[in-house]
């Protein structure tokens, strides 16, 4: 005769132990379980490149596992931010990206992923000063003399960048219609190069980022005429600004985000923000970082709100002044 009450009781515990032995979502599992990747969408030994590799290490520490770089360059990390967008959203692929990811709604006019819509937001990460440098030999020794002469020979200055699109070339587009002045801009592949024709005289003016130049500046290999950030920097605390020098609210900053593809779990985006969060508290990073003229962002920043507010804003502030330059990337 059968056992109701036990049977009952027999199949319940059959239940429950089903469903503790059956495989939970991906998501919901101890993550990572294996290396994370975090995309660069610019050459190695770049000052992106330079940004993402001193992170990664800290962040390998608060995840748990190793945070592995990869360089996806191309058009102006517009290559790299399509292969992100379209990335499966599993929590193993990041992305560290700077102004650029704000520009490229203005650059190209085809473009193959949404900034706004077709990402996930980790946070902000940090913000790099650019200098105004020229080759050594150039004649205003002061941005006194400085504007006036390139006003006045704005036909025959050549002004470096490192590719369309990059914060190089966004700099310089500002500075030329801050003075009022338009030169013969030369784009080159890359930071290194354009530095490289600066350094052999090919070239006279540039506006790069202090990862790169606070060793030729320190070194008297260029002439520098100041930081373009309101404020004056660490790493050149004697060095104006170019605000302080007539260029009135002159701001041009190199700003980093970290992205992940849209639909990566909540509970991973979280969790990448708390290792971010303890990352940029890490004193290796913020020592090396420092060095180099790079400033951690406010913790405010260090959020996705944060993030997605400011790409907003950057958006909105440097599509008026790509269009109304006429110069598109496609």
């Amino acid at each position: 005769m059968i056992n109701h009450a036990r049977l009952t009781s027999v199949l319940a515990a059959t239940a429950i132990a089903s469903l503790l032995l059956a495989p939970t979502p991906v998501h919901s599992q101890a993550w990572p379980t294996r290396p994370v990747t975090l995309i660069i969408p610019f050459a190695a030994g770049g000052p992106t490149d330079i940004v993402g590799r001193t992170l990664a290490v800290a962040l390998g520490k608060a995840l748990g596992q190793g945070v592995v770089i990869e360089n996806r360059v191309g058009a102006g990390g517009t290559v790299a931010a399509a292969y992100v967008a379209h990335a499966v959203a599993d929590g193993y692929i990041f992305f560290l990206h700077h102004n650029g990811m704000a520009s490229a709604t203005a650059l190209y006019r085809k473009l193959p992923f949404d900034p706004l819509t077709d990402f996930e937001y980790v946070g902000q990460v940090a913000d790099v000063p650019m200098t105004l440098i020229a080759r050594k030999d150039f004649p205003p020794s002061d941005m006194k003399e400085l504007i006036p002469y390139l006003q006045k020979n704005s036909d025959k200055i050549n002004l470096a960048n490192a590719g369309l699109g990059a914060v190089s070339h966004l700099c310089g587009m500002l500075l030329q219609q801050a003075i009022g002045a338009n030169f013969t801009t030369i784009p080159f592949s890359g930071t290194a190069p354009a530095m490289n024709a600066l350094l052999g005289g090919q070239v006279d003016l540039m506006c790069d980022q202090t990862t790169q130049t606070i060793p030729q500046i320190k070194s008297g290999a260029v002439k520098f005429y100041g930081v373009t950030t309101r404020n004056r920097i660490k790493a050149l605390p004697d060095a104006p600004t170019l605000s302080e020098q007539g260029l009135n609210d002159f701001q041009m900053v190199v700003w980093h985000g970290i992205y992940a593809p849209k639909g990566t779990p909540k509970e991973i985006m979280q969790r990448m923000n708390a290792a971010l969060r303890s990352a940029l508290k890490d004193a290796d990073v913020v020592a090396r970082l420092g060095e180099l003229g790079v400033e951690v962002v406010p913790e405010s920043k260090q959020t996705p709100e944060g993030l997605q507010s400011w790409l907003k804003l950057e958006i909105e502030r440097m599509g008026p002044l790509i269009r109304a330059a006429g110069t598109f990337a496609d």
